[in-house]
């Protein structure tokens, strides 16, 4: 053997997978086809973020007379520099992986990897040189791209994917993003927040459809209060092209058109598994995922898939712990299986949306006996004094047991403050036991602590 474990895919969950192999002594190849860090580090959840900040910065600097500052001259966005800030975390996030593989004793090779009948590495470097290389285990990390519908065929230049949404050479006057998932919200947000008029379109009937009803009407409330304009129960017909703009034909309770700079297709990702060659190595998949077990192990000894590729959510923080736990069974430790019920899913738009376990809906519909606590921001001190009142912590929790269900948040940094509910939840605390813990003040945190209280 070559190796004792080749990963192909640098991502969240490939790099992470290689540096824990590595620091365990296991001779370790890293094959990456672009950059490391993969679309998280690169295209993804990084960048993206720092778009957001600086909309934020801007945000903040425009209502600076609100907070009792005074600034001399007019405040405007500059996008290039956004866009060119936005580059450079990613570029310090991608030296920061190429450092820490670098530390671990990771090999890295660039270049685009795929699986021989005989269960062997088969690598196309830059150069054009195939390369061949055996692994004991060889771990499939190579994650998911935006996925197109033939109804918005992405060119590049009037349809566009979130690749081109982040670096775009100026900023659009107008723009329709079609999806409010996490990606389409946070760009339609980002983009509003700059002065962009943006059209939102959502196919199902609340946008962020996977969240709690409530929570996706606020933020559909706030993106109107910001002048954006929303649509859902829509599709886009099609787009055609005239004299530089694009005529988007939306189809929902009329049919209408909308005139636009740029569209940006946000409907979701597919998996890269075109080109690997899983079907002459006889790796089972289904409906575009591979088939894993609890420590994903495919149905061929000694070949692993994790991330994007394989069923349950495509979040970079999934991929991260999938990583964790097959390289711990590969090494013959005893890691705890990944609970998929309790995953949290955040987007980062304003207000922030963070939502862990079952809806109040859903909890009904599986048969429990609900008690639901709520806390709106607007009764927060620390809400009030920041200048943000939107939003509410809501907490779904079974009657007979007081175990909490699930919990949806919607509110200035309640990314950060989903966590007490994902370990309350892990550990099988009650509703009491949770409330009994003191909460510091003033702080948004406390929602937790008054949602809580409203159930009793």
């Amino acid at each position: 053997m070559d190796y004792d474990i080749i990963v192909i895919g640098a991502g969240p969950g490939g790099y992470v997978a290689a540096e824990k192999a590595a620091k365990a002594g296991k001779k370790t190849l890293l094959v990456e086809r672009e950059r490391l860090g993969g679309i998280c580090l690169n295209w993804g959840c990084i960048p993206t973020k720092a778009l957001l900040k600086s909309a934020q910065a801007y945000h903040y600097a425009a209502k600076a007379e609100e907070y009792g500052v005074s600034i001399a001259g007019e405040v405007k966005p500059d996008f290039n520099k956004m866009v060119q800030r936005s580059r450079n975390v990613a570029d310090m996030m991608n030296k920061g992986v190429e450092f820490l593989m670098n530390k671990s004793g990771v090999q890295v090779l660039k270049g685009t990897a795929s699986l021989t009948a005989d269960k062997k590495v088969e690598v196309m470097t830059e150069s054009g040189e195939k390369q061949l290389f055996s692994a004991e285990h060889i771990i499939l990390a190579v994650g998911a791209s935006s996925r197109q519908l033939p109804s918005l065929p992405q060119d590049g230049k009037y349809i566009i994917g979130y690749r081109q949404a982040m670096t775009l050479e100026q900023q659009p006057k107008s723009m329709v993003v079609v999806g409010s998932g996490a990606i389409g919200s946070e760009f339609a947000h980002f983009y509003q927040s700059i002065g962009t008029q943006v059209t939102l379109v959502e196919f199902m009937p609340t946008i962020v459809p996977n969240e709690d009803k409530e929570t996706a009407s606020t933020l559909q409330r706030c993106f109107k209060k910001n002048g954006m304009k929303v649509y859902t129960s829509t599709s886009v017909e099609k787009v055609d092209v005239k004299d530089g703009k694009c005529v988007v034909t939306l189809s929902g309770k009329k049919t209408e058109t909308v005139e636009c700079d740029v569209v940006l297709s946000a409907v979701g990702v597919q998996t890269n598994l075109q080109g690997l060659g899983l079907e002459q190595a006889g790796i089972q998949t289904e409906k575009g995922k591979v088939i894993v077990d609890d420590y994903y192990r495919t149905n061929v000894q000694g070949v692993y898939a994790i991330g994007d590729i394989v069923h349950g959510p495509a979040l970079a923080h999934v991929a991260s712990a999938e990583a964790t736990v097959c390289v711990e069974n590969i090494l013959g430790k005893d890691p705890q299986k990944i609970d998929y019920s309790n995953i949290p899913g955040c987007t980062y738009t304003t207000p922030e949306i963070a939502s862990v376990g079952l809806t109040e809906d859903k909890a009904k519909e599986q048969g429990f006996d609900v008690k639901t606590g709520k806390f709106m921001f607007m009764a927060s001190g620390k809400a009030t004094a920041a200048g943000n009142r939107d939003g509410f912590v809501k907490i779904v929790a079974d009657r007979a047991t007081d175990k909490i269900l699930g919990c949806s948040m919607i509110g200035d940094n309640v990314t950060e403050m989903i966590e007490e509910i994902v370990v309350a939840r892990q550990n099988n605390l009650t509703v009491k036991q949770i409330l009994s813990a003191v909460h510091p003040h003033p702080t948004m945190s406390e929602g937790v602590m008054e949602a809580l209280a409203a159930m009793q």
